[in-house]
């Protein structure tokens, strides 16, 4: 007899992604609580993350698409999520720009990928936050991406 499959069988590759990350910050937080120097955060730390954010934000579009028409309330729970997973992808790609380059000083570097000293690479973060940006643009309005987070009005049912 077998046992009935574990909810999060049905994602085995968000279940591995999570793991990484969860193992990412527990190292980073014992690292920290033994007293070594901190980990450098660097431009490769910033792109892998602003990945993640992205295929993230791209999970969240579909499950919000196939949330609204069963499930409005939660589709917009949904939709509010997709928007603060832009800006949260926003947030890394600028921080990205702030933090130098090993060919310059801590200027940073312009949204150019073109001209960045190491060449643009087959797919930049640049080019990644463009693409998502086309995305949030044809589905959200600008008041919505600068604007802050909604209330919570959730009601659980008995």
């Amino acid at each position: 007899m077998t046992s009935p499959p574990r909810p999060d069988d049905a994602h085995p590759y968000l279940r591995a992604a999570s793991a990484g990350i969860r193992h990412h910050t527990r190292t980073l937080a014992l690292a920290e609580q033994a007293a070594e120097p901190r980990a450098v955060v660097d431009r490769t730390h910033l792109d892998v993350l602003h990945a993640h954010l992205t295929v993230l934000h791209q999970l969240l579009d579909h499950l919000t698409d196939a949330a609204r028409p069963p499930h409005p309330a939660a589709g917009r729970h949904l939709a509010t999520a997709y928007t603060r997973l832009w800006q949260a992808a926003t947030a890394v790609h600028d921080a990205f720009h702030l933090l130098p380059t090993p060919h310059q000083g801590a200027d940073g570097a312009e949204c150019h990928p073109e001209r960045l000293p190491e060449g643009p690479p087959v797919l930049t973060i640049c080019q990644r936050h463009l693409a998502s940006g086309h995305t949030i643009r044809r589905k959200t309005t600008p008041t919505d991406l600068k604007g802050p987070p909604h209330g919570h009005t959730t009601h659980h049912a008995a």
